[in-house]
Parts: structure tokens; C-alpha cells; sequence
């Protein structure tokens, strides 16, 4: 993780607690979408979390303002989680989510291969992994498979990086 954290410690964290009226809804809808495309992790209502480096913060202080000009309320606070597992159950959520759109991505390249032209799956595919791939602090497994059934997809070979011995603990698995 990108946060400052201490050798005996949580990393910090960017939190933005915000509050918006719920007419018009066109405002919060949009903080909404941005917060969801950001990856935040959701702590309460109107509390959400990301990990602290200079692009997260600035991304909740342009949300911030956003809710603000909308009529709202909006902080930023730089927080360390209480414990370590506090910020493992932030991560693993974070994880989950991010897996489950990959997941997405890999089920979306098998029903692409019966295509008689793979080429705008490809792209959209490519597109949405880069899309993931910026709200991915933790990445889960499904990112290595996701982007490899995106290269299977586009017929292309397996980086040499990947290749390892067969009959090694680390052998990517067939259907990769």
C-alpha cells in the first residue's frame, strides 16, 4: 500500500465524510458514481475511505468540493486505522470488490471467444481492466486471471515473466 505507515502499525488512511441533500438528486447521484469509480471503501453513510498518497487525497478533496458546491457538507480527514486487522478487514473488503469485477472481465472474455471477432472484446475488455486496475489497492488473484483471459482472448502468448517450470509450487494454473 501507497500509505506512510509506521513499522509497528496501520498505514493512513484518506477519509471524506460528507453529507448532501437529497433534492435534486443529480448531485449526489454523481459524488455517488465518482466515489464507486474511485473504489473507496464504504465505512458508514457519508463516510468513506481510501488509502493516503497524494492521488487519493486530492481525488476526495475534488469530491469534497463537488458536495459542497452542491449544498452540502464535505471534510477530508487523515486517519490511521486502531489495529491491523482493522485495516486487513478495509483491505480484504476492498479486495473482494475488486475481484468480483475481474471476475466480471474473465467471465466476460469466455463468452467472447464463440465471437466470429474478438477484436471489440478485446478492446472493451483492455478498457475495463485499466478502468479496475486504477481503483485496485489490493489486488486479488483474479487480476493475474482476468488479464491473461483477456490475452487468451486476443490469441496472444503469456509474457515470458509468467512461464515457470512445470512441477513448480508456483505453475499458473491450465485455465488461467
Amino acid at each position: 500500500m501507497a500509505a506512510d505507515r509506521p513499522a509497528d502499525g496501520p498505514g493512513e488512511w484518506v477519509l471524506l465524510s460528507y453529507r448532501m441533500p437529497r433534492e435534486p438528486s443529480t448531485p449526489r447521484i454523481a459524488v455517488w458514481r465518482k466515489l464507486k469509480r474511485l473504489g473507496v471503501a464504504q465505512l458508514s453513510d457519508g463516510l468513506v475511505a481510501l488509502p493516503a498518497d497524494a492521488r487519493t487525497r486530492e481525488q476526495l478533496e475534488w469530491i469534497a468540493d463537488e458536495a459542497i458546491e452542491a449544498g452540502g457538507t464535505a471534510s477530508i480527514w487523515i486517519a490511521r486505522p486502531a489495529t491491523r486487522a482493522q485495516e486487513r478487514e478495509l483491505a480484504t473488503t476492498m479486495a473482494a470488490a475488486r475481484a468480483a469485477e475481474y471476475q466480471a472481465v474473465i467471465d466476460q472474455a469466455a463468452e467472447a471467444t464463440s465471437a466470429a471477432d474478438t477484436a471489440p472484446a478485446v478492446r472493451r475488455l483492455r478498457a475495463e481492466l485499466r478502468r479496475i486496475g486504477r481503483r485496485d489497492f489490493f489486488p486479488p488473484l483474479e487480476r493475474d486471471r482476468a488479464h491473461a483471459a483477456v490475452r487468451d482472448l486476443a490469441g496472444e502468448p503469456v509474457p515470458k515473466s509468467r512461464v515457470t517450470a512445470p512441477n513448480t509450487p508456483n505453475r499458473p494454473e491450465k485455465n488461467a
